[in-house]
């Protein structure tokens, strides 16, 4: 099964977003919990980035405290022309990002999405993250379905593995 998807359902992802967040209340994005089905996500958060920068990334706890299997099959955002999963790999000396197809959440377990490890890259931005805004994010889960959560644009905290950052790290 492939997994581009076409432009057209790009399009509807976006305007479902929008739509979401027009009658959402603003929330403490750092601070809230979003849930589908057996999916707990939890302290969503991206690095503010430079004026410059083409690429951001947002990372997250995902719980699964269901018996079942699941895995992130796709994110999407307006703020950026592609939103992709990611990975981090040694390839030789270097530390390198890859794309992955999916990001496995095994049953009754946490999986973190952090600085130097899986992540959700968010690739030709079409503003920079400012600290302190909330950026929407779609995400799909095979078994659980979709949900739009908040990202909060925060600097790293203790815990955040603040030094392995995406500045040397990207193939853009």
């Amino acid at each position: 099964m492939s997994t581009a998807i076409p432009c057209r359902m790009r399009l509807l992802g976006g305007i479902i977003v929008a739509a979401a967040l027009a009658v959402a209340p603003p929330l403490a994005a750092s601070d809230a919990a979003f849930e589908v089905g057996t999916i707990r996500i939890s302290e969503p958060w991206a690095r503010p980035s430079p004026p410059s920068a083409r690429a951001g990334a947002a990372y997250m706890q995902v719980h699964n405290t269901g018996s079942t299997d699941d895995s992130l099959v796709e994110a999407f955002t307006p703020i950026a022309a592609v939103t992709e999963l990611h990975t981090h790999i040694m390839d030789g000396d270097v530390m390198r990002m890859r794309r992955v197809d999916a990001i496995e959440v095994p049953a009754e377990s946490l999986v973190r999405l952090e600085p130097g490890g899986l992540h959700v890259m968010l690739i030709d931005l079409q503003s920079p993250l400012v600290e302190g805004d909330s950026i929407p994010l779609m995400l799909r889960f095979a078994e659980a379905g979709e949900i739009t959560i908040h990202v909060a644009v925060r600097q790293p905290r203790d815990g955040d593995m603040s030094g392995h950052g995406h500045d040397a790290h990207h193939d853009y």
